[in-house]
């Protein structure tokens, strides 16, 4: 449009002002209707993803009922060696932790004797705490810390309501 647009008048530049409106209504009704089909598109699309978490969720769940994963402390009591980040954590609601502290740049379990405290970041050390008698949590507060991943949330669990299972596995 290199035409010289000064020349013009008021009502000239109104008319074609009104002119390209007309043209562009077409456009903007063909583009509003492509962006309704999107959104519905997306809507089924977001559904599906609900329904295919919920579905994963309630499996973890019934596979943890049916005792094919083990609690935190069998998983300690039944291995020598292993890191922490082989599994994958999640309580018996069927969420996904980690375990220790949120900001810790690796898991880490607590175990006492009931005075002392020590921290296992793997498996071999956590066998050796809990066949020498130590018990997870920390003095008067049995438990595991656990928090959850991206979140400052933490909280203590009974160690029968947190369950393992290797990373990767449904």
């Amino acid at each position: 449009m290199s035409e010289d647009l000064t020349a013009l008048d008021d009502s000239d530049l109104e008319r074609r002002v009104a002119a390209v409106r007309e043209r562009m209504r077409p456009a903007e009704e063909q583009l509003s209707s492509l962006r309704a089909e999107r959104d519905v598109l997306l809507t089924e699309r977001r559904r599906r993803e609900r329904n295919a978490h919920r579905e994963s969720r309630a499996d973890l769940k019934a596979a943890m009922r049916e005792g094919r994963f083990p609690t935190i402390a069998e998983l300690v009591a039944g291995s020598q060696a292993g890191a922490l980040d082989d599994y994958a954590f999640n309580l018996k609601t069927g969420g996904e932790v980690r375990l220790g502290y949120p900001g810790a740049r690796s898991q880490s379990l607590t175990f006492t004797d009931g005075v002392q405290v020590a921290q296992a970041a793997d498996l071999a050390v956590a066998a050796r705490l809990y066949a020498a008698g130590w018990d997870l949590g920390s003095p008067g507060r049995p438990g595991v810390r656990v928090h959850f991943p991206g979140t400052r949330q933490e909280r203590l669990v009974p160690v029968d309501e947190v369950f393992a299972r290797p990373r990767g596995a449904p």
